[in-house]
This record gives C-alpha cells, structure tokens and sequence, in this order.
C-alpha cells in the first residue's frame, strides 16, 4: 500500500506583485526562506495552471508564492482576472503589494542606474506614473499593502516574517553578506565585520582571476594563522549571539563581511562564518553582493 505525501491542507498562494523598485525582490527571498516554493516574473494567465502543476497529488508543495508585475506587459491585465477565478475556487490567497512613494522610487532607479520597465524614452517619473494607474485597483484589494518608503531591507524582512511565518515558527533566518567596502558597507547590516586586515590575494597575480568560493583562494586566505583565530573568535560572538537575539524574538539577522574589493578575503570567511551559523542549526543564506564586481 503506497503512502501519498500530498499535503493535508489546501495549499496555501502568496502573489506577490507592486511597484517597480518598492522591494518585490526581497519579498520573494524572504518568503523563500519561509519555505514558500517562489516562481519570479509569471505571466499572469499562467497562475492558476502553473499552481496546479506545482501542487498536484503527491506533491510535497503545500506554500507557493509567485511575483507578478508589470514586467509581463500585456500579460498584466489578465491577473485580477485569474485571482477572482482562484478565489471562486476557494483557494488559500494572498495579495502582497508593495509600495513606496515617488521620490524614493526615482532615487532607487537613479541609485542603480536602472530604466523603468514603463519609461520607455521618457522619464523614469513618468514611468512610475503609469505603473501607478495600471495597479492602483490592485492596491486597493490587496490582502497586506506594505509601504518601504522609509523601511530598510531588513525592516522589510522583519514585518514578512512576522506576517508570513507558519504558526509556531520561531527560527530566526541569518544572512550573511559579503561586500567591498569601496562600494559601500551593506545599510541593513546589524553586525559589520572588517577583514581587510588579512593578506589580499589580489595581490597575488595567479589569485586575481579567482574569487572567494575557489579552492586557491580559500587555500591563501586560510593558512593564516589570524584568520583562524579570527573565524574562532567571531563564531564564539556568533554562537553568544545568534541564540540570544532569537530568545528575544528577532526574527532577521545580517551579518556582513567585508574587504576593499569584496571578491576574496571576505567570501572565504563570509563561508566559514555561514558553515558555522548552520552547524548551530539556524537556517542561514549567503549573499556575496560584490563576488563579481570589477
């Protein structure tokens, strides 16, 4: 007799969707870390049909979160369509809409140099003022509508988790960041750790080409005797804290590790920091922000 490992419970959907710029990407990551099965950029008229597959009988997906914009163009107008339709059939859903107001919607664009998918030649104002029209009825029926004008990431994540967590969830999600301090330290950091006091491989012209998740440079950076006992005395600071921050009720930890170019030094021990994180048995995600940078 086979034993089905569908779920007990109608699966759960999360539709993530909003402003270009107000943080769509980290909702999905942070759902991600909830344990949500997340599908990026789908046309809406393949929701329900994609749903469906991802929560046949005998699946063990039981929590899905797919992000639907403005990216899928003509596409966009077929979703509130699909959710009535969801709906109707008593499907466990969820609107998530975030939002930020215009002037910090343009600085992120200009911050990062990006073009609004709706500017075309024209502004990137402009473009922020027809995304707003096509989703202004959206907005208005969202389940939870989450305003990032004055939040950082780690704020975002935080009011998620506390939105999004399974009932009796209690782990805390640590992230560890890796970046160049020539680019700037990550502004949602709680704890900055800065190794540029160890030998840097890029001064090692068979090293430049390699980057922290290299054997090689793992090798280099890891045969002085000061980055062992700095991993030793940082994971006795991670080990006190990590633990404690939890018992409080934090819910997102970053910690971020830093060089001058963000390619070596601070990969290798963002690693063995992470490796350490997840032996103590705390789920645990690793972002090298500037691993690929010039």
């Amino acid at each position: 007799m086979s034993v089905s490992t569908a779920p007990l419970v109608e699966p759960e959907l999360v539709i993530i969707t909003g402003m270009s710029g107000a943080g769509r990407t980290t909702g999905a990551k942070v759902l991600e870390d909830l344990g949500y099965f997340v599908i990026d950029n789908l046309p809406p008229s393949l929701i329900s049909r994609v749903f469906e597959l991802a929560t046949h009988h005998g699946s063990s997906v039981d929590r899905i979160a797919m992000v639907v914009d403005v990216r899928g163009r003509q596409f966009f107008g077929d979703l509130r369509t699909t959710l009535d339709d969801l709906r109707q059939r008593g499907t466990p859903l969820r609107v998530l809409f975030l939002d930020a107001g215009d002037e910090a919607l343009v600085s992120r664009f200009e911050g990062e140099r990006r073009t609004h998918p709706l500017a075309g030649d024209d502004r990137v104002v402009d473009g922020i003022a027809r995304e707003r029209g096509l989703l202004s009825d959206l907005r208005a029926e969202a389940d939870l509508v989450v305003d990032t004008t004055d939040v950082t990431v780690h704020q975002l994540r935080e009011r998620l988790v506390d939105v999004f967590a399974e009932p009796g969830h209690r782990g805390m999600v640590v992230n560890v960041v890796t970046f160049g301090f020539k680019n700037g330290a990550p502004r949602d950091a709680d704890v900055v750790l800065d190794v540029r006091f160890l030998p840097n491989p890029h001064w090692e012209e068979s090293l430049r080409p390699y980057t922290g998740v290299d054997q090689p440079v793992r090798d280099y950076v890891m045969r002085d005797d000061r980055a062992k006992e700095f991993l030793e005395r940082v994971n006795g600071l991670v080990g006190l804290m990590v633990p404690s921050f939890e018992a409080e009720g934090k819910r997102y930890l970053t910690v971020a590790v830093g060089c001058t170019g963000g390619k070596h030094r601070s990969v290798v021990l963002g690693e063995e920091i992470a490796a350490y994180i997840d032996e103590l048995g705390m789920p645990v995600q690793v972002e090298h922000r500037d691993r690929l940078s010039e």
